[in-house]
């Protein structure tokens, strides 16, 4: 009977991950047949432009160091619990990517890095992958604040005061975080997550605050790029500020992955239009950010999945 169980186990596993694997492939497929943006012509204009090269190298750089800077802030703060390797960082991080497409702001890559540790180490996996995504999450608030203030002083395609509720709604969650810090549920306050941020070495931390920093100046600029290949003609400071406040409002709402395209893209067509950028460029541009950034590392990770073996 435990032989029958363990290879029953097996089949449910394996069934499990050809499910996972397929679904993504299937949505990026049906993704990528209906999108009327990719409009061939255009895109074998802009590759084939000797005036390109250098451009197109960058965009593969930035793209390249977008999810592998990712991999070092987590090999950075998972080696907290016992030594990784970048190889065994790069596994976690794709294979939980694959696994959180289908759930809310990728909730499913906490639990796909679990499966890499021991039972016993889970609750500090999700620990230590809260801080590597929240570190990302304040520089979104505080750079996309920044570049939306900018940006609205110079177009003003909001009113005002919608921006004094955004500071008002920051200042509020920044107020009740503190006068709340003793307050538990469950046995945890956030005095006690305070703690063990503090437990922390202050070189790991100094090194995720490095690393997050540069992952947030890789995606912005790959924006900025593939703008300016597809001729927009926006001052590079303008266009940076833009792109920080797309990513604060597109980060502000509860998305799943696979639709991190079409939010980014809504929200992107309606900052830029207020800039006269055309919102045929927008769209491109939004959906070549998720071929790089998203169909990219799942197509990687799907192979980690597939070869994934539960620990005992």
């Amino acid at each position: 009977m435990k032989i029958l169980s363990n290879k029953t186990k097996q089949f449910l596993v394996l069934l499990l991950k050809i499910i996972v694997v397929c679904s993504a492939f299937y949505y990026i497929y049906n993704k990528l047949s209906s999108d009327k943006t990719l409009d061939p012509a255009l895109l074998q204009e802009v590759l084939l432009n000797p005036q390109h090269t250098w451009a197109l190298v960058a965009l593969l750089l930035l793209t390249f160091s977008n999810r592998f800077v990712e991999i070092l802030k987590w090999q950075n703060l998972s080696s907290l619990i016992q030594p990784v390797s970048v190889g065994q960082a790069t596994k976690q991080v794709l294979s939980a990517l694959t696994l959180g497409i289908f759930t809310p702001n990728g909730i499913g890559e906490y639990a796909g890095k679990a499966l890499y540790f021991p039972k016993k180490d889970t609750g500090r996996v999700i620990f230590l992958n809260m801080v590597c995504n929240g570190v990302q999450v304040i520089y979104a608030i505080v750079f996309g604040l920044i570049g939306l203030t900018i940006l609205n002083h110079k177009h003003e395609f909001i009113p005002p005061y919608y921006l004094w509720i955004l500071y008002g709604i920051a200042s509020t969650i920044l107020l009740l975080f503190f006068s709340l810090r003793r307050l538990t549920i469950k046995g945890y306050s956030i005095n006690t997550v305070l703690e063990m941020l503090r437990d922390i070495p202050q070189k790991t931390h100094r090194k995720n605050l490095f690393l997050a920093l540069l992952r947030y100046a890789s995606f912005t600029h790959q924006y900025v790029i593939l703008y300016y290949l597809f001729g927009v003609s926006i001052p590079y400071f303008e266009l940076l500020c833009a792109v920080s406040a797309i990513y604060l409002l597109a980060s502000s709402l509860p998305n799943f992955q696979f639709l991190e395209f079409a939010v980014k893209g809504s929200i992107a067509m309606f900052i830029f239009t207020a800039l006269d950028v055309n919102q045929w460029v927008v769209a491109l541009v939004a959906t070549l950010i998720w071929l790089l950034n998203i169909v990219l590392p799942i197509s990687i990770g799907s192979y980690f999945v597939l070869t994934f073996r539960l620990k005992k």
